[in-house]
């Protein structure tokens, strides 16, 4: 089976756990919280038709005052992060499949046609574009007037932030099984590092491409293709010298950014995301538990089992908590020391959802929310901005919560 289509099977597969995160067992029911904190939603405002039936990790960017979101269809918008105010909005010729990026002066984008397309954040219009080899489901990231590219077939692209003029490609092979999706590249001092579907974490140099090292994550094991899948989807976070990155069915590691030598390894399985604060690495496994681990040794300090199969995005640093979102529009604040709940509200309804777990009254009658529910599906990490949350879901509701202070 060729890659691309191993992909979009698995793809197949991974939209139908949107629906249903577990085949065999149903997502555990979210309970009232008790005592919890007030949630205020700011704002809200509607983008298109958000990533409808289709498998995207699409996440508005946020820059101070300004921020920017996009659908699938190519329709972006401006706005005023302050009450949610458009600026300016834009149809492109798109079908877009990664997430915006904004850097060195460019908004960054790439297609399901294998187009990396660079735009003018004052109004969206193109400034250039770059044809690469296939879909870009990562969001292309810059530095140095360089940008890199991630596509699904294993490649990676080095292209001018000038022209979109190609400087250099890394290649490996993809595994015949894969997730569908791909982790975003990270620059750090003229260095990228890039987790690949073989379960390997590669460093190259962001001028030429040279490969500095590339280290073994997780080792594919099992009969069949999906057991030996060990994709890195979930983003890789650079901290000093030190990398932190996840597989699916394997592992969470620290590795040294000099050597690529592994420091610690723990057994886990992961695709949706990492987030790393001073002291611990914070983890939402493939079942829905929420860890915490040491940064320095990989030692548990919590679990947090309350969210199991709800299909959880990757954690979020906000405000002193750790936030995840989930497959019905809930969006869970958790303590960082304790991982205890402290707050909980869903997209379009506030933090009614903290009190009425999840049913709710509508008409004088209630309404119970279907435990596999697709529409609501909420497939990114919430992006923090200061003291808010900035939550978009499958729909295109990009909301904005912000915790009330004590």
């Amino acid at each position: 089976m060729r890659p691309l289509l191993a992909s979009l099977l698995l793809a197949f597969l991974l939209g139908a756990c949107a629906s249903s995160p577990s085949p065999v067992k149903p997502p555990l029911a979210l309970t009232p919280l008790s005592e919890a904190v007030p949630v205020e939603e700011r704002w809200q405002l509607q983008v298109g038709e958000g990533v409808a039936e289709l498998y995207l990790r699409l996440r508005p960017v946020i820059r101070g005052e300004q921020g920017f979101a996009i659908d699938h269809r190519g329709y972006l918008v401006a706005f005023d992060t302050r009450n949610g105010e458009l600026r300016w909005e834009r149809r492109l010729d798109a079908e877009v499949a990664g997430a915006l990026n904004l850097s060195e002066g460019l908004l960054l984008l790439g297609t399901s046609s294998g187009r990396v397309l660079a735009l003018d954040p004052a109004d969206g219009k193109p400034k250039w574009e770059a044809q690469v080899s296939s879909e870009v489901l990562a969001l292309p990231v810059s530095d140095r007037g360089i940008v890199v590219a991630r596509t699904v077939d294993g490649r990676l692209f080095a292209l001018s932030t000038t022209d979109g003029a190609q400087r250099w490609v890394y290649d490996r092979n993809v595994p015949v099984l894969t997730l569908r999706g791909t982790s975003t590249p990270v620059i750090k001092d003229g260095i990228v590092v890039v987790g690949l579907d073989s379960g390997k974490l590669a460093a190259l140099t962001l001028e030429e491409g040279t490969v500095l090292w590339e280290t073994t994550v997780a080792v594919p094991s099992g009969r069949s293709e999906l057991d030996r899948i060990v994709d890195i989807d979930a983003d890789p976070v650079v901290v000093g010298e030190l990398a932190y990155v996840a597989t699916y069915q394997g592992r969470v590691a620290c590795v040294d950014l000099a050597s690529g030598r592994l420091l610690w390894v723990r057994d886990m399985s992961v695709h949706s995301g990492i987030a790393v604060d001073p002291y611990r690495v914070f983890v939402s496994d493939a079942e829905g538990r929420v860890w915490a681990l040491d940064r320095y040794n990989g030692a548990v300090l919590w679990k947090q089992e309350s969210l199991l199969r709800r299909a959880l995005t990757g954690p979020t640093l906000v405000s002193g908590h750790l936030v995840v979102g989930d497959f019905n529009g809930f969006v869970h604040w958790l303590r960082r020391d304790n991982g205890q709940m402290v707050a909980r509200a869903r997209v379009g309804e506030g933090d009614a959802a903290s009190r009425a777990g999840e049913e709710r009254v509508e008409g004088g009658g209630k309404e119970a929310l279907t435990p596999y529910s697709r529409e609501r599906n909420i497939l990114v990490a919430p992006v923090a901005a200061g003291e808010d949350l900035f939550v978009y879901d499958r729909r295109g509701i990009l909301s904005v919560f912000r915790l009330a202070r004590k």
